[in-house]
C-alpha cells in the first residue's frame, strides 16, 4: 500500500537541479560503499562454492574479470537499495540530507515498478555512455555528457527519469523547530 506524504491538493515545489545533483553525488558515495560490501560477499560465496585454491588460480589467470554473475548481482543490489528507500520513505540518505523526495503527483510513494522504471532509465543512459566511451573514445563524451545531464536535469520541473516513471522529485520543507 502506498504511503501518503501529504494531501493530494498540496503541491510541493519541484527540486532544483543543484539539490538533485548534490543528492546524486551523496548517494553515489553511499552506493560505492554498498557495492564494495556486495562485491566482498559475492567473492566470499563464489570462492567458497568454487574452492579457494581454484578460485585463486582463476583470479590470477584473469578468468574472473568481467564476471556476468557479479555484474548482475551488483545491478540488482543497487536497484534494491534505491527502490527500498524510494518506495518506503521516498528518500535515499542523500535525498534526506538535501531535503528532496520522490513521490507521485498525488503525494503518495512510488511503487516498485515505478522505481524499476526510474532505475532502468538512468542505468541505460549511463551504461550506454560508458560503453560508447570505451569503444568510441573521448569523442563520445560530447554526446554522453549532455545525455546524462538531460537524464537528471529538470525541464519544467520534470527530468527524463521523472517522466518515464510518472513521478516527481520535490523539495521538502524544513521541519519546524519546537
Amino acid at each position: 500500500m502506498p504511503r501518503r506524504f501529504h494531501d493530494a491538493e498540496e503541491l510541493l515545489p519541484p527540486a532544483t537541479a543543484l539539490k538533485r545533483a548534490l543528492a546524486i553525488i551523496y548517494d553515489g558515495l553511499i552506493s560505492i560503499a554498498v557495492l564494495l560490501v556486495a562485491s566482498w560477499i559475492y567473492t566470499m560465496i563464489a570462492g567458497w562454492m568454487t574452492g579457494w585454491d581454484q578460485y585463486e588460480q582463476m583470479a590470477e589467470a584473469g578468468e574472473l574479470s568481467g564476471d556476468p554473475g557479479l555484474t548482475f548481482v551488483l545491478f540488482l543490489v543497487l536497484y534494491l537499495f534505491f527502490a527500498y528507500f524510494w518506495t518506503r520513505i521516498g528518500q535515499t540518505l542523500g535525498m534526506q540530507v538535501w531535503r528532496v523526495r520522490i513521490e507521485n503527483l498525488d503525494g503518495t510513494s512510488v511503487s516498485w515498478t515505478q522505481a524499476l522504471i526510474r532505475y532502468a532509465t538512468a542505468a541505460t543512459v549511463v551504461f550506454l555512455s560508458i560503453l560508447g566511451g570505451y569503444y568510441l573514445g573521448a569523442l563520445t563524451m560530447l554526446l554522453s555528457i549532455p545525455a546524462i545531464l538531460a537524464l537528471f536535469y529538470p525541464i519544467n520541473g520534470l527530468s527524463l527519469t521523472d517522466r518515464a516513471s510518472n513521478s516527481v522529485v520535490v523539495q521538502v520543507a524544513k521541519p519546524e523547530k519546537k
